[in-house]
């Protein structure tokens, strides 16, 4: 029996755990001579408080969407998928060979053709890891962050070398062309106060639609339910007549091709071109993500959406308050990922002894 429901777990354990970390925060803040509760007055106007700070916080958290995901449905079959950047990154040129190379008539099509590519891109590189891991026993952690600094440099070497525009000194690719331009939120919710400089694309509704898919194949399938039980015991799993083999490298496909997916927003919808380091650390964040989602769509949309609001809010506070520096913020965020990762436990237990302690009461 379950110590304490399924909603605790998802909701309640992760709200204290941010809690706890803003309160942390709060006495890094106030440590350095600052008003912490100006600070997070700032963060959250600069994040929530107008139309400008709603499309960089959601821009933020589309990217966060994709990689969490990604490493929720890792999680589900006890895969540490640590590979999203590198995953993410080759799903960025798959975005670029699609929109250069393919005359779309129409940016719906473009939509759906860059999605594929980012998708079978991003799969194949975990295609690798997923192997070793399956048949030749390399442990999936190693061999997926080394597969990052594989890909950073193949991304680098394309971009210098091949796919550079002559006579330009500018690593990256040539503009797509205007078919495969997606709107942002200027066009589809201008009537919101969004502006044509805001990042907030369409790709917002794909990630939404990925968390609908995700929790439809962990939940409403044979495959998620072979995924979970592979999960939670290997020994059962094959007793049942799941193979591990299988399971290890479909999950993997999975997940690579969700972290591949997350270019579609920076690279097609924001950027409209491939440049060095578009990823910016999403693929990492999005552990981060699905470990406070507990690797639940809806957990990891709202942490997602967390993070986006800590990334846009952390920029406007070190814009507003000088002595709070980047490595500041970088400071704050990674003390949400300390409370509700490292220290879950410290928040879980006492909240599962509640819980016990309740039950006799609530059954008479």
């Amino acid at each position: 029996m379950d110590k304490m429901p399924r909603w605790a777990d998802v909701i309640l354990i992760p709200l204290f755990s941010v809690v706890l970390a803003l309160i942390a925060s709060g006495a890094v803040v106030a440590f350095i001579g600052e008003n912490p509760l100006e600070a997070m007055a700032i963060m959250v106007r600069g994040a929530f408080g107008n139309a400008y700070g709603w499309g960089y916080t959601l821009f933020y958290a589309t990217n966060f969407i994709f990689t969490g995901l990604a490493v929720a449905v890792a999680f589900h079959a006890r895969l540490f998928n640590i590979g999203g950047e590198g995953q993410a990154a080759l799903g960025g040129l798959g975005v670029a060979l699609a929109a250069l190379y393919i005359p779309w008539p129409h940016w719906t099509l473009a939509l759906i053709g860059c999605t594929l590519a980012a998708a079978i891109l991003g799969a194949a590189w975990a295609a690798i890891p997923a192997y070793l891991q399956a048949r030749r026993g390399s442990h999936i952690v190693i061999t997926t962050i080394m597969f990052n600094f594989i890909a950073a440099a193949l991304l680098v070497y394309l971009l210098v070398n091949v796919f550079r525009v002559e006579g330009s000194m500018a690593p990256e690719t040539a503009r797509f062309p205007a078919a495969t331009h997606l709107p942002n939120a200027s066009q589809f919710a201008g009537f919101l106060g969004f502006g044509r400089s805001t990042p907030l694309n369409v790709s917002f509704f794909v990630a939404i639609a990925a968390c609908v898919a995700v929790w439809l194949l962990i939940w409403r399938t044979r495959l998620g339910y072979e995924i979970r039980a592979f999960g939670h015991s290997e020994t059962a799993a094959v007793y049942a007549g799941i193979s591990p083999i299988r399971i290890t490298m479909v999950a993997m496909l999975i997940s690579g091709g969700l972290s591949g997916m997350m270019a579609i927003n920076g690279t097609q919808g924001e950027a409209e071109r491939l440049v060095i380091d578009a990823v910016q650390g999403a693929g990492f964040v999005g552990i981060a993500v699905a470990l406070m989602g507990r690797s639940h769509p809806i957990g990891v949309f709202l942490a997602a959406l967390l993070f986006g609001a800590l990334y846009q809010g952390g920029a406007e506070l070190e814009f507003e308050m000088p002595a709070i520096s980047r490595e500041m913020i970088v400071v704050i965020q990674a003390l949400v990922i300390l409370f509700t990762g490292a220290l879950d436990n410290m928040v879980r237990m006492p909240m599962e002894r509640l819980f016990l302690a309740l039950r006799p009461k609530a059954r008479s």
